[in-house]
């Protein structure tokens, strides 16, 4: 349900009893004098302790260094001997608290490092987006480590089974929603906490928690995996209310991800008719949305008294592939607990109908290189191109560097239209993104959509001082014919020798001292 734009005035979120003495208590006597006597005790975030370092403490925006010695050995096994059992994900807690105690291992497997984090279960920290997390509907809270997600999403397991009167599991696979310890914190409230012996394991749990305990609602923190998003599709499906968050900036961040694609529905390319493309006034090839998404909300959780709130996250996510606004909320929270609710001003993702700067779109020809991928990159990287599927309505081609050398028919055909052949390491994601990248730089470099003559020149220029400066070949990156005749140009200009060397693709000029 949208929430009509206003300001709603409801409970400033307020923290419980976190108990910090039980942390503090673990700690060596030493550094617990000095962090006890600390006034700003109640902001601290983490104590850090690393072999051979000084250790310190962590406060929102600042660190204080709580000794002149370095940490030894028996501090660290001070701490690991009062704590419960480290599991696979080298994680232990504090009995029926929320504290956190992770460690760092070397190469033996022994700790060489601990951070000690506090743990707080905040009472009404879901206040800022409870009409939705009461609304029955799958909600995944998104944002990036350390913003609040796991506060959140422990306060509206409470809210749900205390206060709603739902019967709520929660899924606490490193014990960070419910605490440690067999009883579980008094911060989830009435709901019943199950918990997973190891990380790999998380998915059979959720699965578990459905078939065995016939609940309502389903609280999970940390999807990350393709398991873990299949199970969570499985558990939508069976009609069971799915509250869980993931790692992530935004939504656009999350559709670039592909092992987490799927929970707002996946992206598949499909290629279109003549006509349904004309149509549409887009390319033949699309992205589009695979299937209904496991989740029908999405927060994107930007501090713990912000977020942007996506409804419908099928039409969303329609949109957002399609480069058209999508509707969403910003919702703003003041210090004695007003909510304000506004529209939040959307930026699309780069789509080819819409223009870049006034320039017109790089067209891309692939060659042994999945257009799908590049399309995934194009949506990540915001580039400004688009796929073009023949040689002749191409700006360039890409393929992969290994194809590049053997010279195939449709490479041959790029170099007689005299178009720049591109070469990558891998097709992977990742590479084609890198691609992406120094391409947007070389757009934004130069002067209009069709000219790229003063950036070579530029290059040949600063590669000639180089010649100069040091009496050494330069040699400059592979070109087409049409630019390296350009840069034998300059360099004649400036009583440089040039030559051309290789074979095309991979054919480039190579600057020459006069002595050589």
């Amino acid at each position: 349900m949208t929430q009509k734009p206003g300001v709603l005035t409801r409970p400033a979120a307020a923290p419980t009893s976190d108990d910090i003495g039980a942390l503090l208590r673990v700690l060596p006597p030493k550094l617990r004098a000095v962090v006890d006597g600390r006034p700003d005790l109640e902001q601290m975030i983490e104590v850090v302790l690393d072999l051979g370092r000084r250790p310190e403490a962590r406060f929102p925006g600042a660190t204080a260094l709580l000794d002149a010695q370095p940490v030894g050995r028996e501090d660290l096994a001070h701490i690991t001997a009062q704590v419960g059992a480290f599991t696979s994900d080298n994680r232990a807690g504090i009995e029926r608290t929320l504290h956190r105690v992770s460690a760092i291992r070397n190469r033996a497997g022994h700790v060489v490092g601990l951070t000690c984090r506090v743990g707080r279960a905040v009472v009404g920290a879901v206040e800022i987006v409870r009409d939705v997390i009461e609304s029955g509907r799958c909600v995944l809270l998104l944002g990036p480590p350390g913003v609040g997600k796991t506060t959140i999403l422990r306060d509206a397991a409470r809210v749900l089974a205390s206060e709603a009167g739902k019967r709520v599991i929660v899924v606490d696979t490193s014990n960070e929603i419910g605490g440690d310890g067999d009883i579980p914190h008094p911060g989830i409230g009435l709901a019943r906490r199950m918990q997973v012996a190891s990380p790999d394991r998380q998915h059979a749990v959720m699965i578990e928690a459905v078939e065995n305990h016939m609940p309502e609602v389903i609280v999970i923190d940390e999807i990350g995996t393709e398991a873990e998003a299949a199970a969570a599709r499985t558990i939508a499906e069976r009609g069971v209310q799915l509250v869980a968050t993931a790692h992530g900036h935004s939504l656009d961040n999350l559709l670039a991800n592909p092992t987490l694609a799927d929970l707002v529905g996946g992206i598949q390319a499909v290629t279109l008719g003549d006509e349904e493309a004309r149509r549409r006034r887009t390319q033949k090839t699309v992205l589009e949305r695979k299937q209904t998404p496991t989740f029908d909300e999405l927060i994107e959780i930007q501090t713990r008294d912000r977020v942007a709130v996506h409804h419908q996250l099928a039409q969303v996510v329609d949109a957002r592939l399609r480069g058209h606004p999508a509707p969403a909320e910003l919702r703003v929270r003041d210090e004695i607990g007003s909510i304000e609710v506004r529209p939040l001003e959307h930026r699309p993702a780069p789509r080819e109908t819409r223009p870049h700067s006034g320039r017109r779109l790089i067209r891309i020809h692939p060659h042994a290189v999945s257009e799908e991928r590049i399309e995934r990159a194009i949506l990540s990287t915001g580039a400004p191109a688009r796929i073009a599927h023949s040689v002749r309505d191409a700006d360039l081609i890409l393929t992969l560097r290994s194809l590049g050398r053997r010279q195939p028919a449709k490479l041959r055909e790029a170099m007689v239209r005299d178009l720049p052949v591109r070469l990558l390491r891998s097709g992977s994601v990742a590479s084609i993104e890198e691609f992406l990248v120094t391409l947007r730089r070389e757009r934004d470099g130069q002067a209009g959509a069709d000219d790229s003559t003063g950036a070579v020149t530029a290059e040949t220029e600063a590669a000639a001082r180089d010649v100069l400066d040091h009496g050494e070949p330069v040699e400059l990156p592979a070109q087409p014919a049409a630019t390296r005749r350009l840069q034998h140009a300059v360099a004649e200009r400036l009583g440089i020798r040039s030559v051309s060397r290789g074979r095309e693709p991979s054919r480039r000029v190579v600057l020459l001292p006069s002595s050589t």
